[in-house]
């Protein structure tokens, strides 16, 4: 499908879209390691249930790039979800289902707790609500999946993934998704997406700025500020985990209910690992199809 971009005041958006003459408007959001491709299966299910679906390679991925080389290669949670938000000005999207997975999803509850009004509903995947501050309690099992994340914390993680980007995130595939079986293909697909030019610094200092290791782009203060509590999600929102994630246990999103002001469902998936997306398309699809106290969606035939 052909590649399209889009200009905001820091970014040149690249994204996929599909169903263009299609009324229905869902954002599609991925997460690291991965890209606009891991949507292929969802977006084709929802373009034929009447979805336009947009799917943008986040900042340190694909094609989009920086619009100033002087700009901080950020890759904190406020940056993250400021870009969502000015992607979704910058088309003039209302009304949207918003969903997002790993990165994608903790951006789209920035943008569902800070522009609620462009958004229909919200899917979560592999992420609960509020996991983003360094003072967070994490159980030991947690501490262990997290391994990736103190690796990339010393410099000798951010010059592994330097030196072997796509054999470390192969091994993440693999590791965190211990019963899906992808093919080289669709590793291929998606691969060159990390070639980006700014991957591994976006990367290295997103999990080097949660846990407090590095200092947060000044350009977001005001955003931080807006998103310490957290405050209120007012978007119908479902959340749904994998049992068999490698990389964050359903665990991290439970006891979530009291910031959902707007109606909240949370599933845990048997026999899913981390890349929901791709192992479960149908029943994301679900979820974006019957947000909480909407009345259940309509069979075809």
């Amino acid at each position: 499908m052909p590649e399209r971009s889009v200009r905001t005041e820091t970014l040149e958006v690249a994204y996929l879209e599909r169903g263009e003459a299609n009324p229905k408007v869902a954002v599609l959001v991925h997460g690291f390691p991965d890209c606009a491709r891991t949507w292929d299966a969802v977006a084709e299910r929802l373009v034929s249930r009447g979805y336009r679906t947009f799917a943008p390679y986040l900042r340190g991925y694909g094609e989009t790039r920086f619009l100033d080389e002087r700009k901080m290669r950020s890759g904190q949670i406020a940056a993250l979800g400021g870009d969502l938000i000015d992607f979704i000005e910058a088309l003039n999207l209302r009304d949207i289902a918003l969903v997002g997975h790993d990165w994608g999803a903790r951006a789209a509850y920035v943008a569902a707790a800070l522009v609620p009004e462009r958004l229909a509903s919200l899917t979560a995947l592999a992420v609960g609500y509020g996991t983003n501050t360094p003072d967070q309690r994490l159980s030991l099992p947690q501490v262990r999946q997290y391994w990736y994340q103190w690796f990339l914390n010393t410099e000798g993680g951010k010059r592994e993934l330097h030196t072997d980007r796509r054999g470390f995130c192969r091994y993440l595939w693999r590791l965190w998704s211990p019963g899906w079986r992808f093919t080289e293909e669709e590793f291929d697909a998606t691969a060159p997406a990390f070639d980006n030019p700014d991957f591994v610094e976006v990367s290295v200092h997103s999990y080097r700025h949660r846990w407090a290791n590095a200092p947060s782009d000044p350009a977001y203060d005001e955003l931080e500020e807006r998103l310490a509590g957290p405050p209120p999600i007012p978007v119908p929102t479902t959340v749904l985990m994998g049992k068999d994630d490698g990389a964050t246990l359903p665990e991290l999103s439970e006891d979530k209910e009291r910031f959902f002001t707007g109606g909240y469902r949370r599933e845990v998936l048997p026999g899913v690992g981390h890349f929901i997306p791709r192992e479960a398309p149908e029943q994301v699809v679900e979820a974006v199809l019957s947000p909480p106290g909407s009345s259940p969606p309509e069979t075809s035939g």
